[in-house]
């Protein structure tokens, strides 16, 4: 339904054009927009002129109008004022107003329609079926992008989103609970990732400019048909909680880069707590010293690099091999044996995905 904000917005704007004043009146003879304080006086006429047969009418010299949505009387305008033109000034006011219901309750269906979409809520046909009659293109390429502020309140961020300059006639900014903001965009054939990179960096920037910090961004894979939209949602809620304990520095992160993340992710913790306690034999990692931890996670970025890896720790070859040698004994596993390495790579981030849930119970 239109605010009755935005009706009196209307009213007033083609008041100032016209120099006519209006009211509009809802079924129950009460005025819910009036340009002037004197216009209330004929809500007891327009309730009156309810139950007539007649769609326009003249009394006591003002020009009454029936408005209806889809066939139902939704409200009574009123046109006041002296002049010839008093008739065709209302008539055109009511036109605009109907307009502008009939606006509202298509805009009000498609945000219903793609919160459906997005929570497959909806049947194959019904999707096909109703996507024609609210004119959504169903085979253009999509992706669903999540916006998460965490010191912004989400209406505000919704608003934001849905004003801001870059976002395209075709897209859809909704929300379907109180954590996150989803935009639903439409990609141009032959963009991909970076493109969508770029639209989220112009989100990030937006919501900054208006004080809104903190802001977290993950978005689903490519789409083709609209049937496929809820599925890109999910990966891109999947990417928003597995970009935060495995990219902790970065606020953009898309499904596709989540890697062997994802699939940690997907565990159970039981299952989870078992293959530490194989790997490190109860020991916990967290247990090693910052000196072991920075030279695993450098040995890590050099993809197992002895020769880089100590030329980037300032140290000399056979002190970092002393450290390597010295965490097998403790552990197990040789990080320099590609095999050993990807199971310690692993535990750690099972380590981190399990420390990131326990914050999760609290």
């Amino acid at each position: 339904m239109i605010s009755n904000q935005i009706l009196q917005n209307t009213i007033e704007g083609l008041k100032a054009i016209s120099r006519v004043e209006f009211s509009v009146i809802d079924t129950d003879g009460k005025a819910v927009a009036a340009t002037s304080d004197n216009m209330s006086e004929f809500e007891k006429p327009a309730l009156e002129f309810v139950g007539s047969p007649a769609d326009s009418q003249e009394i006591q010299g003002c020009q009454f109008f029936k408005i209806y949505d889809e066939q139902q009387l939704e409200y009574i305008l009123v046109a006041g004022g002296a002049g010839e033109d008093l008739y065709m000034v209302g008539k055109m006011v009511a036109f605009q107003i109907q307009n502008l219901l009939t606006a509202y309750k298509e805009r009000f269906d498609k945000d219903n329609f793609i919160k459906n979409l997005l929570l497959d809520n909806l049947l194959l046909v019904d999707i096909y079926s109703r996507s024609k009659k609210l004119h959504i293109p169903t085979d253009v390429r999509r992706v669903v992008i999540v916006v998460e502020a965490e010191n912004g309140k989400d209406s505000n961020v919704l608003e934001i989103i849905r004003s801001h300059k870059e976002n395209s006639g075709r897209d859809f900014v909704t929300a379907v609970d109180e954590n996150n903001v989803i935009v639903v965009k439409e990609i141009a054939e032959g963009d991909g990732n970076p493109e969508i990179d770029k639209r989220s960096e112009e989100i990030v920037a937006c919501l900054e400019k208006e004080g809104i910090g903190n802001v977290h961004i993950a978005y689903g894979t490519i789409i083709g048909e609209i049937k496929e939209v809820s599925r890109s949602y999910k990966e891109a809620k999947m990417a928003l909680d597995v970009g935060k304990i495995f990219f902790s520095e970065r606020n953009i992160i898309a499904y596709s880069e989540l890697g062997i993340g994802r699939l940690i992710y997907q565990l159970p913790i039981p299952l989870c707590k078992m293959f530490i306690k194989e790997i490190f034999d109860g020991r916990n990692p967290d247990e090693f010293d910052e000196e072991t931890l920075t030279t695993i996670n450098k040995f890590f970025e050099n993809s197992l690099n002895v020769s880089e890896t100590s030329r980037q720790l300032f140290i000399h070859r056979n002190t970092l091999v002393y450290r390597l040698d010295k965490l097998q004994k403790s552990t197990g596993l040789d990080l320099r044996v590609f095999e050993d390495a990807i199971t310690f790579k692993i535990a750690l981030m099972v380590v981190k995905y399990m420390k990131y849930m326990e914050t999760l119970d609290y």
